[in-house]
């Protein structure tokens, strides 16, 4: 399976602006700048688009779990926190913080845990990156 997604940039990287699409269109030629990634200007940026891939992987991993555990959740909910930070010349995204509430009635503590730890390091998307991932995990029975 391949998806893809395209981006055009016109102008320097402070002035100038960007437009980023999807194959599915979901975005199209959604706006991105300098002031949105790094300010407070409007428009997406790479970080906040890998923060939302981040929270529907480990959503839907997670999910796949508790299954396999007998568990049926009715409700998952996560945010993803990326950290971007200036390293030496140059920026890295550092870390990335799952904040998940799953409701799940009934459902044993332990196997939660379980689950959510082995989503959080097997998701594709936690696979992919080279920064710290944390989590804190809440379950509502």
């Amino acid at each position: 399976m391949k998806r893809k997604a395209s981006a055009v940039w016109k102008g320097t990287i402070k002035e100038g602006k960007g437009t980023i699409s999807t194959e599915s269109n979901v975005l199209s030629d959604t706006q991105y700048s300098f002031s949105g990634r790094f300010e407070e200007g409007t428009g997406t940026n790479p970080e906040e688009l890998i923060a939302a891939a981040h929270a529907g992987c480990f959503s839907m991993a997670l999910s796949g779990h508790l299954g396999n555990s007998g568990l049926t959740p009715e409700k998952i909910s996560t945010t993803a926190t990326v950290t971007l930070e200036k390293k030496e010349d140059d920026f890295a995204i550092t870390s990335v913080h799952l904040d998940v509430s799953v409701k799940i009635p009934g459902a044993d503590k332990q196997a939660f845990e379980t689950a959510a730890n082995t989503a959080k390091s097997g998701c594709p998307v936690s696979k992919l990156l080279n920064a710290k991932i944390t989590m804190d995990a809440t379950l509502e029975t």
